[in-house]
Order: structure tokens, then C-alpha cells, then sequence
């Protein structure tokens, strides 16, 4: 009987020792893996962000963003997934690439390894061009690449990525050969098209606009959204111009399967203040980025959903480059 209440008494000291732990959270700096290279609105957001979930987290937090890109995004996904469930790790998860990728091929993650914190952005995607060239419109697009086969090189940032399934839909659509090139973040995709290194750029329209803001000279063909975008509403969607594409991303804020659940409270609290944060909502707005807040259960019930349509898609149009 001694013994028996001395192994309870001892478990209940455990418990009670990193409950004190946790309610400590964080006393070391938190790693925010961004799973794209530097200069693309994942690493842009990350970092416009990050002082504001410190800011809630409460007096002594500090969040280090680390880029982890290459593979379409899988590379930092994975890390994030293998890292302790301590709260010390968290990271952005994109979609459509965080759902894709491991629909097309055997990946080392998937979106249930992950516990959901929040989703913060919906971008639609869009095409641009030099501004210093001919093409005006999708229809002048149309008929370039129609005129010249497989000679219009479009950068996305990856195999899968909502930028190169859009571009896929657009070949369908107009039965065309567009040129795949792909890149590891927005910011390479842009530096490609200004440099001349690519005809086309797939990418979110909130990064068109801030790349045109920062000097790109670069134009937007359409916005991939149900009706124009707030950002862009001088820009007709691809609807308007007779191309049903629809496409965006999201992005949200995950961590390791197993978080405890005191510290996943907090970092759920801490993120969906830090989205309503009038100073983040104002400096969002300054660099063009559409924000959607969605707690992780919402969040879970958008990526059920669009999970299930990625899996048709690939069913009907595999987009795989050894596919095509």
C-alpha cells in the first residue's frame, strides 16, 4: 500500500512539474520553418508576423524564422513534421503543395502529422509578363503560345504547387505546351522573369503586387479568384476573359503532431490575436497580402475538402512531370 501511494504520489509531482513547465512556455527561442526560399510571400508574411505572435505569447518570446526550400516545399514540410512536439518548432504549410505532394509521389510527411495552429492567408493566383513586352492579355497569351509550341517558359515554385496546376488548367483549357520551370520560392520566379530567364510568371497576386510595388516591372493577366480581387480590382479574373480557372493558396501556421495541449492553446491564441492585430492588419495591407483567419478546425475541414479534390484532379490530370 506504502508503495502504491508512493509511485502516485511521484506521477501526480510529474504531472504537476511539466504542467509548471509548460505554463513557462516559451523560455528559448521557437524556430518558424518557412519551406520556401527568401523574398517569396510565405518568407514575407513569416516574418511581417512573427513579432506579433511573440507579442502574445507574452514577454520574452522570440521567433527565429528559418528557410527550408527545395522539393516543391516537401523539404521544410518534413522538417517540420520531424521536430519534437514541444512548441519550439512550428512552421507555414502551403496548400495546395502540402496536400499534393504527397499525392503525386511517397513523401515523408502528411498533413495529419501535423497539429493545425491556423490558417492566415488566401492568395489567388495569377499570370504576369515583362512589362516591357508585347502580351497584354490571356488572349494575346493564347496565341503567342499556340504560335510558338512549347517556346513560353513559365516559373512556379514547384512540381504540384497551385501555381503549376493552374498552369496545367491553362493548357487544357487552350491546348497549348507552356514550358515548365520550376523554382524554389516566389522570389527566384520573380528575379527569372525580370532577368529574362523565363516568358511567364505563376504566381499569387499579392505577390505580383508587391514585387510591382518594390520596382518589378512586371503585369498581371487575370486573378484566378470567383470575382476580382480587393487587392487588384482593376485586374479581370480569368473568368471574366473566358478561362474558367479557379486557384489559390493557402497558408497557415502547423506544428508537430503532439503538441501539449496548454502550449497548443497558446500558440492558437497567440496566432488568431496576431492576425487581428491592427498594426499586422495595416502592414498585411501594405504588402498586398489577402488575409483569411481560420482556427485549426476550420482549417482541418478546408484541407479535408480540398484534399479530396486534389486526389480527383489527379485522377482525371496527373501532374507529375513524369506524367506529362
Amino acid at each position: 500500500m506504502k508503495y502504491t501511494l508512493t509511485r502516485a504520489l511521484a506521477a501526480a509531482a510529474m504531472v504537476v512539474g511539466a504542467a509548471q513547465a509548460n505554463a513557462q512556455y516559451p523560455e528559448h527561442a521557437i524556430s518558424m520553418v518557412v519551406s520556401y526560399a527568401p523574398g517569396g510571400g510565405t518568407d514575407l508574411v513569416a516574418r511581417a508576423i512573427a513579432p506579433y505572435i511573440q507579442k502574445y505569447l507574452g514577454e520574452g518570446a522570440n521567433i527565429v524564422v528559418l528557410n527550408r526550400p527545395g522539393a516543391g516545399g516537401a523539404i521544410g514540410f518534413s522538417e517540420i513534421k520531424r521536430a519534437k512536439p514541444d512548441g519550439y518548432t512550428i512552421g507555414f504549410v502551403n496548400t495546395p503543395n502540402m496536400l499534393t505532394i504527397p499525392i503525386e509521389r511517397k513523401a515523408n510527411y502528411h498533413w495529419h502529422d501535423f497539429d493545425l495552429i491556423g490558417n492566415l492567408i488566401d492568395d489567388p493566383d495569377g499570370f504576369a509578363v515583362s512589362d516591357k513586352g508585347d502580351i497584354k492579355t490571356l488572349k494575346d497569351l493564347e496565341k503567342y503560345a499556340k504560335d510558338h509550341p512549347g517556346q513560353v517558359t513559365v516559373g512556379t515554385t514547384g512540381v504540384g504547387s497551385d501555381d503549376h496546376l493552374a498552369m496545367m488548367k491553362f493548357e487544357k483549357l487552350t491546348g497549348t505546351k507552356l514550358n515548365h520551370v520550376p523554382f524554389k520560392g516566389a522570389g527566384e520566379v520573380r528575379n527569372a522573369i525580370q532577368s529574362g530567364q523565363i516568358m511567364l510568371a505563376a504566381m499569387n497576386v499579392g505577390e505580383v503586387l508587391a514585387y510591382q510595388k518594390g520596382g518589378t516591372d512586371i503585369r498581371l493577366l487575370g486573378t484566378m479568384s470567383q470575382e476580382r480581387s480587393t487587392l487588384a480590382p482593376d485586374v479581370p479574373t480569368f473568368k471574366e476573359q473566358g478561362y474558367d480557372v479557379i486557384m489559390a493558396s493557402l497558408r497557415g501556421i502547423a506544428a508537430p503532431k503532439g503538441l501539449p495541449e496548454d502550449i497548443a492553446a497558446k500558440l492558437r491564441q497567440a496566432v488568431q490575436k496576431a492576425s487581428a492585430d491592427p498594426e499586422f492588419i495595416a502592414k498585411a495591407k501594405t504588402m498586398f497580402v489577402p488575409l483569411r483567419y481560420m482556427d485549426d478546425k476550420t482549417y482541418h475541414d478546408e484541407l479535408v475538402q480540398a484534399e479530396s479534390e486534389f486526389k480527383d484532379l489527379w485522377q482525371a490530370s496527373p501532374w507529375s512531370e513524369k506524367s506529362q
